[in-house]
């Protein structure tokens, strides 16, 4: 067996072991001294390789969970094949009030532009909605629209756009919580039975891929009692850090009601579940053009973007939150966005006492040169999601045309940002592309996702040792997880058996690598 520590010999390699010995959950002993001991189970793993349990920095689990709850619109490969989805789901659930799916994909329609039309020619009747997988734009028909006062002459929100056809009537595709959520409001909620097998189905899959902890990035206080339920159920999987979201129309009332919220599930003294973090959205995402950038978009020269909030609210939000205790989260795709964070951040660390903040920045799909060093300065985790770091339907055809050659190729710089001495940790903000650990590791490492293809931006691959770094260490860095994320005595026995060496294999197949077993706390999970 190869045992990968996590932890760096002074020549630069990674320490191995040959056998962990696990007790009580935690490690207790490794190699011979583990060898020498009695044990009640001993598992073979010849040839097979250990390492600590993956992490997930930035996921949504339930979002992730409904999608196999409703109409599973992320199986289509054409606007026609969604249609067809949304009517056969619609169909089948006649009682059903509201159609609903997750998971579209946004380069079906030409620019992501998506017509109530097309909805409407199979559901007249019936209210449609369909969340992209991006999370940020949903598809509807016009009996959505029509209950949710989206018509012409509606005022487009200042934190989102509301798409209009040339003669000013809503299209049926919008943009960012501003514009979407007037309809989103008027959604049932999911029942608690469909609630908890989103949770038990998300969650099993999650451990059946090697994670044990994850950071959910978005939720409510409504939601924070199923979480309770899905662990009483057996239902809950995985250990989980409940990010809390923050709107910036409503943050001066809400913010205050959090701690409560936290205590909530405090008192649930369930281990390995927090809610003591709060999530910014600094912006929206290049592919809609809602995308915070320093310098206009290319086909839309007259914009640069959507930052959802006022920098200096931004910074009075932060300082409070962070007074309050909690660790901040941050949404932050373009280079704006990311500027803005960053110096609310330093607003914080100049307003409040020195404390161990964790804070953490997700996506930075662009960082301009001149911020990267801000991050070790400051000590914010770069949160990267490693599968968009390849070129995709949704670079060519949505990002070439926005970014131009130049900013197109200035993406997802992670190995840039881990020379630079910051602390990097992955994840996967699924269901928008995969959750499994090493798919993503994968790309991290080649920054292809096919043989035939070019490396994309070649210097910014990092090594395997570096990928697996980000998605064990790195993980329990961000999670404040002192005694994870290595193999060694005394800490949690988070565990993941491979059925081979990623270092060893043919980089292109690393996503191929079997899980063998799964284990949270010395608990088995998977396997």
């Amino acid at each position: 067996m190869t045992g990968w520590t996590g932890r760096r010999l002074p020549d630069g390699r990674v320490a191995e072991t040959d056998a962990v010995l696990v007790r009580d959950g935690r490690i207790v002993a490794m190699g011979a001294a583990a060898r020498a001991a009695e044990a009640d189970e001993v598992i073979d793993a010849t040839g097979q390789f250990l390492c600590p349990a993956f992490g997930d920095g930035h996921i949504h689990p339930i979002l992730g969970g409904l999608a196999h709850v409703f109409a599973p619109v992320s199986d289509a490969a054409s606007v026609e094949e969604a249609v067809a989805i949304a009517k056969a789901w619609a169909d089948e659930n006649p009682d059903a009030e509201w159609v609903r799916g997750e998971g579209l994909d946004i380069t079906l329609a030409p620019n992501g532009v998506f017509e109530a039309a097309w909805l409407d020619a199979a559901i007249p009747d019936r209210p449609v909605f369909l969340h992209g997988s991006d999370g940020h734009t949903v598809w509807v028909n016009s009996e959505a629209m029509r209950r949710a006062g989206i018509v012409k002459g509606v005022a487009q929100p200042d934190d989102g756009e509301i798409v209009l056809d040339a003669d000013g009537n809503p299209i049926g595709t919008l943009r960012e919580p501003g514009a979407f959520m007037a309809v989103m409001n008027l959604l049932p909620d999911p029942t608690p039975e469909q609630a908890l097998m989103a949770m038990e189905s998300a969650t099993s899959d999650l451990a059946a891929s090697g994670i044990t902890w994850i950071q959910d990035a978005l939720q409510t206080p409504a939601y924070l009692p199923l979480w309770i339920e899905a662990h009483r159920q057996g239902a809950l999987h995985v250990d989980a850090e409940l990010a809390l979201w923050l709107d910036p129309k409503s943050w001066r009332e809400a913010l205050p009601t959090y701690p409560e919220a936290r205590e909530l599930i405090d008192d649930a003294q369930i281990p390995g579940l927090r809610a003591h973090t709060v999530k910014f959205f600094a912006d929206g995402i290049i592919e809609s053009g809602t995308g915070a950038l320093l310098s206009p978009y290319c086909d839309c020269p007259n914009s640069s973007g959507i930052p959802n909030w006022d920098p200096e609210e931004m910074a009075e939000a932060m300082i409070v939150a962070d007074a309050l205790g909690f660790t901040i989260h941050v949404h932050a795709i373009g280079d704006a966005a990311v500027r803005e964070t960053l110096d609310a951040m330093e607003q914080v660390a100049a307003t409040n006492p020195p404390r161990d903040r964790r804070w953490t920045m997700a996506h930075l799909q662009l960082v301009d040169p001149a911020d990267v060093p801000r991050f070790a300065e400051l000590g914010v985790v770069a949160n990267f999601e490693p599968y968009w770091a390849h070129l995709d339907n949704w670079q060519r055809e949505l990002n070439a045309k926005r970014l131009g050659e130049e900013r197109l190729n200035d993406q997802y710089r992670i190995g840039t940002m881990v020379r630079s001495g910051a602390q990097v940790s992955f994840g996967s903000d699924w269901p928008v592309t995969t959750y499994k650990p090493l798919e993503c590791l994968q790309v991290a490492v080649t920054r292809q996702t096919d043989r035939g293809s070019e490396p994309w931006m070649p210097d910014e691959r990092i090594t395997v040792d570096e990928a697996l770094e980000a998605y064990t260490r790195g993980i329990a860095f961000q999670a404040g997880r002192s005694d994870a994320g290595e193999l060694r005595p005394g800490a949690r026995a988070d565990l993941v058996l491979l059925a081979e060496d990623p270092r060893a294999v043919d980089p292109m197949a690393i996503g191929e690598v079997e899980v063998l077993g799964t284990w949270k706390a010395g608990e088995r999970t998977f396997g």
